[in-house]
């Protein structure tokens, strides 16, 4: 397993994954569990025991993963034995853990507000922009091409996202504008690509589009020169999209569709962050002390004898 060049059980799991159209990502993360299994192992991964497996599992956790990494982890070693090695028997005894719920980050609008003013170039900004103002993912931002833009309609075609699924976003006058500045701005190197097809952020590599890694590292000097200490993350600008249509009021359904999240329950956990929504909310507590307050003011009101 661990021999790239020759290993047969490798170019089975290779094939499997391809047969069955995992992303790119998903392989990589799937072949690096089964490396780690067989390291584990010193041995090729089809000679293993049910014990073998028991034992791996003890050693993620004792060797400090932390929940998700571990099941992630098992999660590729579970496609090698279920469907590689058909070992139905050993899949069984895989387990995941449940991970601990965490609030997602956001930030307000004023710090928003203070993060694209304090974006660099019109390229940095008009990317933000998109994350917050569209709740673009970072790689459904760098793979935008010029096609993808409908200015007629005002909406933003985000095709294969997460899930393969294509979906439209709104188009903001205010990002339509930073893009069309951008436009003007941006390299001209690519001019025998049909313009449609022209990514909208080239990358340093002819032909590709920016990296994930390059936005993210824009994203954080942005955010160290907007003053902002919590310590929020690219995808932080999503979240607070979200969040922010959802204080002010935008159905949770239409949040759903501009997300593209699959199942309700991804969506609505924005409700417990929402701060706005949580602070206008009553305290039974104030209606406890509301007929003593009515009380009061029926005292006041009523004419001196």
């Amino acid at each position: 397993m661990t021999n790239r060049k020759t290993s047969p059980l490798r170019q089975r799991i290779v094939e499997d994954m391809s047969a069955r159209q995992l992303g790119p990502h998903s392989q990589r993360s799937h072949i690096y569990s089964c490396e780690r299994f067989a390291s584990f192992l010193k041995r090729s991964p089809d000679t293993a025991t049910t014990d073998d497996v028991r034992r791996f599992q003890l050693h993620l956790m004792e060797s400090g993963a932390s929940i998700g990494n571990r099941n992630r982890i098992m999660t590729g070693v579970k496609f090698l034995l279920r469907v590689t090695l058909r070992r139905l028997d050993l899949a069984a005894e895989i387990y995941h853990l449940k991970e601990p719920q965490r609030l997602p980050l956001i930030m307000s609008p004023e710090e928003a507000k203070r993060l694209l003013a304090m974006a660099g170039t019109s390229k940095v900004r008009v990317m933000l922009a998109l994350g917050y103002g569209c709740g673009l993912r970072a790689g459904e931002v760098v793979r935008l091409k010029v096609g993808d833009i409908d200015s007629a309609q005002n909406v933003i075609r985000v095709v294969q996202a997460k899930g393969r699924k294509d979906r439209h976003v709104m188009l903001p006058p205010e990002v339509l504008g930073l893009l069309r500045q951008w436009w003007r701005e941006r390299p001209r190197d690519d001019r025998d690509v049909p313009p449609e097809q022209r990514w909208l952020f080239p990358g340093r590599r002819p032909g590709r589009p920016m990296t994930t890694r390059q936005l993210n590292r824009l994203f954080h000097d942005t955010a160290e020169a907007a003053g902002i200490r919590k310590p929020v993350t690219l995808h932080s600008l999503r979240h607070s999209f979200a969040t922010h249509l959802l204080e002010r009021g935008t159905d949770i359904r239409i949040i759903q569709a501009l997300l593209g999240h699959h199942k309700l329950d991804t969506t609505a956990r924005y409700t417990r962050v929402a701060t706005g929504m949580i602070a206008r909310i009553e305290s039974p507590l104030h209606l406890l002390s509301e007929p003593r307050r009515q009380a009061r003011r029926s005292q006041k009101a009523e004419p001196a004898t």
